[in-house]
């Protein structure tokens, strides 16, 4: 059969099968990386060997929320929740972004 008759020239064929389902991949681990980067300045920043303290971050707030902790816990509420929400919801985009992307997932 002639490629005319099947669609597409032989190179446009030709990546079709086996570069279907690489494009997802990169894309996906990047927000787990992110997701992995944003956790290790906080924690570093907590420790106090991150950012310098004058610059905010989510660890330094939480640093600096520690010393109220016996008085008023819930200084640590907000910059708590927001690294868990951004951590959580990077997570979820490339679990979606899999989900998306990967051909063996997609129902016929």
């Amino acid at each position: 059969m002639c490629d005319a008759c099947r669609g597409g020239t032989a190179p446009r064929q030709g990546l079709g099968g086996a570069n279907s389902g690489s494009g997802g991949a990169p894309l996906e681990g990047s927000t787990f990386v992110f997701a992995q980067a944003i956790l290790s300045e906080a924690g570093l920043s907590f420790l106090g060997v991150g950012t310098p303290p004058e610059i905010p971050s989510w660890g330094n707030m939480l640093g600096e929320a520690r010393a109220y902790l016996a008085s008023a816990p819930w200084t640590m509420l907000a910059p708590g929740a927001a690294l868990m929400v951004a951590v959580l919801g990077l997570n979820l985009l490339g679990d979606g972004i899999r989900d998306l992307l990967d051909p063996r997932l997609r129902r016929l």
